[in-house]
């Protein structure tokens, strides 16, 4: 019997810091063979907030511009889309496949102060990065007197 140090690294990526962390990683990671389904993924997102408008950056390398739908309806922003795999050769020999593929769509409650009618999107370097500019006349800010 060989000793084997402790290494808490390795259980990171498994054990949830949190309930609320939990929660995420059911509802936003893909159900699967390791390493992905063949029919679904969920693209990695980042969300930044600054003076002027909240930026979203949709990490999904791979693919083309005109593979996105974005949707704008009542107070959702939805972003689809599917990547597909068209490297399938017979004379390749694949021993893993960690890409993940397939169809995926992720929605968005938009804040009250978002100006709907002005958000843009560019793809480049694999990144849809999506500017959602804050309407000026609408602020989300109130100060509230005690009685």
């Amino acid at each position: 019997m060989s000793i084997v140090r402790y290494n808490s690294s390795l259980l990171n990526d498994f054990t949830p810091v949190t309930f609320s962390h939990l929660i995420d990683r059911f509802f936003n990671e893909s159900v699967g063979r390791a390493g992905g389904s063949a029919y679904s993924f969920v693209p990695k997102v980042d969300i930044v907030e600054n003076e002027k408008a909240f930026e979203i950056s949709v990490a999904a390398p791979g693919m083309n511009k005109e593979d996105f739908k974005l949707d704008v309806n009542d107070k959702f922003l939805t972003i689809s889309g599917e990547r597909k795999f068209t490297k399938e050769k017979k004379e390749n020999n694949f021993h893993s496949i960690e890409t993940q593929y397939g169809t995926f769509g992720r929605s968005f409650t938009l804040p009250e102060n978002v100006n709907s009618a002005n958000i843009s999107a560019k793809y480049e370097n694999g990144i849809l990065e999506i500017t959602l500019p804050k309407d000026e006349k609408k602020a989300l800010k109130a100060t509230i007197k005690v009685n």
